[in-house]
């Protein structure tokens, strides 16, 4: 069963050739954390009887209320932490199959764009881990195309543990690189970038911990994404919603669809693009959900 993903055929116009000009305002939706099987892990239940039914009855919320809103989402983007199984976990198939039945509810006018998470690759990704996750979800980076809008995918998790596998790593530098490159040097309305791990929670110069990036490669690559033009970097991993700016770059982290890890409820986040700028607001799945949207509106 393979995903409707963006990089497949079935979605070839996200492409600057067809989506490289700016139409008009637009939403999408940004999720994050699926991550079937983590609700029971948190609990401390044994592995041999852990379930995700929970999970799986959240993410259909989730895409229902996607299905649902008008104007219709351009598309529909996890960042990252699909299910919550390692690499070589026995759960990890099962879990993998679940979801990707549950993500075929997403209307086919939808289209699922996937980001990797730790819990997807690894702490520390390998050969195998990588070619393991390609074959299910697809391209670990990537760029795409909406409205004139261009959106970088990443890896995160080169820059939090790349030492079994410095060639991907490389080759990821110099794609992103090229990425950057082209945006400044071609017209596009406005460039977002998608991410698993948050370079920071709060503030670009806190220290390090688990749920961000070092401090170092941190400054770094903000740096480097803030000159090239990037305004905007979404996010999760934290299980919490969070964010904060470097310079007028603005860092977003959406909390999750499953297990939550501080006060915030399960839910989703509806990003309205516009011509010069990016509105966005997280909404509860079990609270009232808004089924229509102003574009030309603050968000409700």
């Amino acid at each position: 069963m393979s995903l409707k993903v963006a990089k497949e055929l079935k979605f070839p116009d996200l492409n600057e050739s067809n989506q490289g000009t700016w139409d008009d305002s637009f939403l999408f939706i940004q999720a994050a954390d699926t991550q079937f099987g983590l609700i029971d892990n948190w609990a401390g239940n044994p592995e041999s009887t852990r379930i995700w039914t929970e999970e799986i009855r959240l993410t259909k919320l989730a895409i229902r209320k996607a299905n649902e809103l008008s104007p219709k989402p351009k598309f529909f983007i996890v960042c990252g932490d699909l299910v919550d199984a390692f690499p070589g976990n026995i759960h990890k198939r099962d879990q993998i199959k679940d979801l990707k039945e549950v993500f075929q509810e997403i209307q086919l006018d939808i289209p699922l764009i996937c980001v990797c998470g730790n819990h997807d690759v690894g702490n520390s990704p390998t050969s195998e881990s990588l070619k393991n996750y390609r074959s299910d979800f697809g391209d670990d980076y990537f760029t795409f195309w909406v409205g004139g809008v261009y959106f970088i995918v990443i890896n995160s998790q080169f820059y939090e543990d790349a030492s079994n596998v410095p060639t991907e790593d490389q080759l990821h530098t110099e794609w992103l690189d090229n990425q950057l490159a082209t945006i400044k040097t071609n017209k596009c309305t406005q460039a977002v970038i998608f991410q698993h791990i948050p370079w920071f929670i709060t503030d670009p110069y806190e220290e390090n911990q688990y749920f961000n990036i070092n401090k170092e490669k941190r400054l770094e690559m903000l740096s480097k994404f803030h000159e090239a033009g990037i305004r905007y970097i979404f996010c999760g991993h934290y299980h919490r919603n969070a964010g904060g700016k470097f310079k007028d770059l603005e860092l977003i982290t959406t909390s999750a669809i499953g297990c939550q890890l501080g006060e915030d409820k399960s839910g989703i986040r509806i990003v309205k693009v516009t011509k010069n700028n990016i509105e966005h607001k997280y909404y509860g799945l079990d609270d009232t959900f808004p089924a229509n949207i102003d574009l030309k509106e603050k968000l409700p």
